[in-house]
């Protein structure tokens, strides 16, 4: 596998039977439909959540993810309200023109995931305080103020799908997750864990460039131990590919 490819790519099609639980499902929003939100909305769903989606054309053109999952289609306006969880998915470029105040609604304590990434050459376009060294969640933080945790950022989207298993499983593959406040990224790796994934500690938000794209972490599959090892192998500087 190329980890160097852009990660939310054309994902198979993938009947995941529903699961309703009935102790601790949550109320998540996901903003952005493609298809690493649309493959979250199919697990998270599956797992007995409460899922709102939203996307940049409008609730009606979701109605195939809607019918498939059960899944809310609204407004990216909405897609916050009372939401315990909110998942942030869409191109870069498109994180400033979010509606404002776009986590107002959400439940107290909320946590933000963040799973962006900056392709400034294929498709965001130059954002210069990212080029000057700003981690990019620390810059989408900002942009919509309030703070996130950066997970799924290099995870292929079929991988949401096709790779998660139970709890100790050998080999089960871990995913990075940065982030600030101690509380939400807890909420966030019990929810990794259960979709079926270990979680890394990859540190605080201005740590979070160590998963960034061109990174050894980008991509990776791997189990707890050689996420740490690649993390631990990351650079700051930025290589050519991934600069404007």
């Amino acid at each position: 596998m190329d980890r160097k490819r852009v990660v939310d790519e054309p994902a198979r099609p993938h009947h995941i039977p529903r699961r309703h639980r009935k102790v601790g499902s949550m109320k998540i929003g996901i903003i952005g439909a493609g298809n690493i939100g649309g493959n979250l909305a199919r697990r998270l769903t599956a797992l007995g959540h409460e899922v709102s989606i939203a996307n940049s054309r409008g609730p009606q053109t979701l109605s195939a993810l809607t019918e498939e999952t059960g899944a809310t289609a609204v407004n990216a306006s909405e897609a916050a309200r009372g939401a315990q969880v909110v998942v942030v998915t869409v191109p870069l470029k498109a994180v400033p023109d979010l509606p404002a105040g776009l986590i107002d609604g959400a439940a107290d304590g909320v946590a933000v995931i963040d799973t962006g990434n900056y392709y400034p050459q294929q498709r965001d376009g130059r954002i210069a305080a990212i080029e000057d060294g700003k981690p990019e969640s620390r810059w989408t933080e900002e942009q919509i103020g309030h703070p996130v945790i950066k997970a799924f950022n290099g995870t292929y989207a079929q991988d949401i799908l096709s790779n998660g298993l139970p709890k100790g499983t050998p080999g089960r593959q871990a995913l990075p997750v940065a982030g600030d406040d101690a509380a939400a990224k807890r909420v966030v790796r019990d929810l990794i864990d259960e979709l079926g994934f270990d979680t890394v500690d990859a540190g605080g938000l201005d740590e979070s460039w160590r998963q960034q794209p061109g990174t050894p972490v980008y991509g990776h599959q791997g189990d707890v131990e050689t996420v740490r090892k690649a993390l631990a192998e990351a650079s700051p500087e930025r290589t050519a590919e991934w600069r404007a």
